[in-house]
């Protein structure tokens, strides 16, 4: 596991040079991030659900997912009720979402493999909502201009959302016992081949080390609020579930991944602040790190 570890890191560590040798920019990361969630992960997704064997208690993996985001959502409006306007919408954004495609599928597939994928695929269903709907609402509802949004709005977002998308259309296909064409399937197998190092590779090309003086104090208030809530409820529920082990590691391991990448695409859409955006971006960098090392040692000390 170590090595497996080792070779993710230098492959961070490659994007990330790539980066500061300007052999390539974070503008090429847009397109690297399309390539990824429109592509490779939605091929990734098909494979994986179409080799597996879905449990019925995996239905309530994004139940349980969406009940935690609502909640969080909810307490993060009383812990973060005298922060100003853009700040609040800026951390309950973060609060609301996790990112699993393009963080969590390189190292859980290291470590679990397609077996893995499948529960955490099923935690990114319920996250995807989460992300497009309490997030969405929340982060227009404080931006400046305040609330614009009609429900058709939100409708949109979730089903343009072709991860989302696949999700659904893949687990339909599964309970029903409906198998893909092999041919299909083989080609899927090819483009979902590329989705670990190109996901690796955009970690590093979006890492970044600068952190500004400014930012200390609310992202140590951010960081205490959502690791320490996901930690005291993800421990709680590895004890308490009634389903096998992989089910509640899942629940366990994803409440403290990193935020999810949306919120700063949301906020350049809601006019958000420049000193709005790059706290986002401070929050994203720092807990991709934090989750990683996370990672490490749950891989290492308690499997």
């Amino acid at each position: 596991m170590n090595g497996e570890f080792l070779n993710i890191i230098l492959i961070i560590a490659l994007g990330y040079l790539l980066k500061r040798f300007n052999i390539l920019q974070e503008k090429d990361g847009a397109v690297i991030a399309k390539l990824i969630f429109k592509v490779t992960l939605p091929a990734l997704v098909i494979v994986t659900f179409n080799t597996v064997q879905l449990e019925p208690s995996l239905i309530v993996l994004p139940m349980i997912v969406l009940l935690y985001g609502v909640a969080t959502a909810a307490l993060g409006l009383l812990v973060f009720k005298n922060e100003e306007r853009e700040l609040k919408g800026s951390f309950l954004m973060l609060s609301s979402g996790w990112n699993v495609g393009l963080f969590a599928f390189p190292l859980i597939f290291a470590i679990w493999g397609m077996y893995g994928i499948t529960y955490f695929g099923m935690y990114d269903v319920g996250a995807s909502f989460i992300v497009f709907g309490v997030a969405y609402i929340l982060g227009s509802y404080f931006s400046e201009a305040g609330l614009s949004l009609k429900p058709i709005g939100i409708v949109k977002k979730l089903l343009t959302s072709i991860p989302l998308m696949t999700y659904i259309i893949a687990m339909t296909l599964n309970y029903s016992n409906i198998l893909l064409p092999e041919s299909f399937i083989n080609m899927a197998e090819i483009i979902s081949a590329a989705n670990v190092p190109l996901s690796l590779l955009l970690l590093g090309i979006y890492l970044n080390f600068r952190f500004e003086k400014q930012f200390i104090r609310p992202v140590l208030k951010f960081l205490t609020f959502r690791y320490s809530l996901g930690l005291l409820v993800g421990v709680s529920l590895y004890f308490l579930l009634p389903y096998d082990e992989m089910f509640r590691y899942t629940i366990m391991i994803g409440l403290l991944l990193p935020v999810a990448a949306s919120p700063l695409a949301f906020a350049v859409e809601f006019n958000y602040s420049t000193n709005s955006i790059r706290l986002i971006a401070t929050i994203s960098n720092i807990t991709i790190m934090v989750s990683i090392v996370i990672l490490y040692l749950f891989s290492n000390f308690i499997l």
